[in-house]
């Protein structure tokens, strides 16, 4: 085969796959929220947002980087050691915070060959809502959106026309 057909073969394959991950995406039903994880203790982030707490006043993101932290006990405790502290969850948090940090279970989670950071996406203007869906309207915290899918990022990137460059979220490989 010349240099010349075997590029054209190359490019046709090429394009065969990239046609069929496509279709394949399209076909995908509608996105199924797995259930909420269980937590050490019950937090309603209802309840809180209706007091006036915003995600970022617990939600650290120190340095940008790719995940929000979890508040540090601390926060919790200032207010909670006199707000319910006869409550058997909060005497729970109590106990929990002495013996080191809260052992929270996060609710969205990405591969570990997928590299993601909140901080252009802050940058940009995308909410907390954006990705993680009505969490302030809930008292249990539960994966509401196909955020940590690559159809649900791609789709989301369509619609603010921002890049989609594989290398920018996935792992190279070696």
């Amino acid at each position: 085969m010349t240099r010349r057909v075997l590029g054209c073969v190359i490019a046709l394959l090429i394009g065969l796959m990239a046609t069929a991950i496509a279709v394949r995406a399209q076909q995908l039903g509608p996105f199924v929220a797995p259930p909420a994880p269980a937590q050490p203790v019950p937090f309603s982030h209802k309840r809180h947002a209706a007091i006036g707490f915003e995600c970022r006043q617990c939600h650290a993101n120190a340095g940008g980087g790719a995940v929000m932290g979890f508040p540090p006990s601390e926060i919790c405790l200032s207010c909670h050691q006199a707000i319910a502290a006869d409550r058997p969850a909060i005497q729970k948090l109590s106990a929990l915070a002495a013996a080191g940090p809260i052992p929270w279970v996060r609710v969205y989670t990405l591969p570990d060959y997928v590299f993601w950071n909140h901080a252009p996406h802050l940058k940009a203007g995308v909410t907390c809502e954006a990705c993680h869906g009505a969490v302030a309207a809930h008292d249990v915290t539960a994966q509401e959106t196909d955020v940590v899918t690559m159809l649900g990022c791609q789709r989301c990137h369509d619609q603010r026309k921002a890049p989609t460059d594989c290398g920018d979220c996935h792992e190279p490989r070696r």
